[in-house]
């Protein structure tokens, strides 16, 4: 069956959409219930913490495509050293986070200690609405990057904190890399590696 809604290039006019596909698709997260713990306002608070880095961050300097209840944010190596927030997006990240966002500073750079050094096409985020499952929106946006990827001859990376959705990723010749416990008691996260393949695999 044809997908209805095929991956389309993202533009800041998409902000409102994405962020709350994505924070609908995130709720169950591990490290996102870890930075946002209260229940009743995690939806609101990833919906603002996803908007402000796909308005900011990741809309100017990364590889961003949406479907109609989806979302995927790629950084190619050349886009590597602009897709960081700056001194703004960080404070607006500092108040949505509130207390939480020392923890997130730490598993930040916890988290980057461990990326590869090799150029290589890194997924940022990934995620589809629950309402949108089965409806192969995600998987989609993930072919969609891989693509982009191999037709560059780069390898794929990842970092996932729901175990649950590694077999998703093994699936599409992700292998996990090693495991990563984040600091002040934080989740486990999982760093994945894809080779590239060649464009007629």
């Amino acid at each position: 069956m044809a997908l209805k809604n095929p991956p389309a290039t993202a533009v800041p006019a998409d902000a409102a959409t994405i962020s709350r596909s994505l924070a609908r698709a995130f709720d169950d997260d591990p490290m996102m219930r870890w930075f946002f713990p209260v229940d009743e306002t995690r939806e609101e608070s990833l919906a603002a913490y996803f908007g402000t880095i796909f308005s900011r961050q990741y809309v100017h300097n990364a590889v961003c495509e949406r479907t109609e209840s989806a979302a995927a944010f790629w950084v190619s190596p050349e886009g590597r050293d602009k897709a960081v927030p700056d001194e703004d997006t960080i404070r607006e990240l500092t108040a949505i986070l509130g207390d939480r966002a020392d923890l997130f500073g730490a598993a930040v750079q916890a988290a980057a200690a461990h990326s590869p050094q090799e150029p290589h096409w890194y997924l940022a985020v990934i995620g589809a609405d629950p309402a949108a499952q089965g409806t192969g929106q995600g998987a989609a946006l993930l072919r969609s990057g891989l693509a982009k990827a191999d037709a560059a001859g780069l390898p794929a990376y990842l970092e996932s904190s729901k175990e649950s959705n590694l077999p998703f990723y093994e699936y599409f010749g992700f292998t996990t890399q090693q495991e990563l416990t984040l600091p002040g008691g934080g989740p486990t996260l999982w760093s994945m590696r894809r080779a590239p393949r060649p464009a007629s695999a």
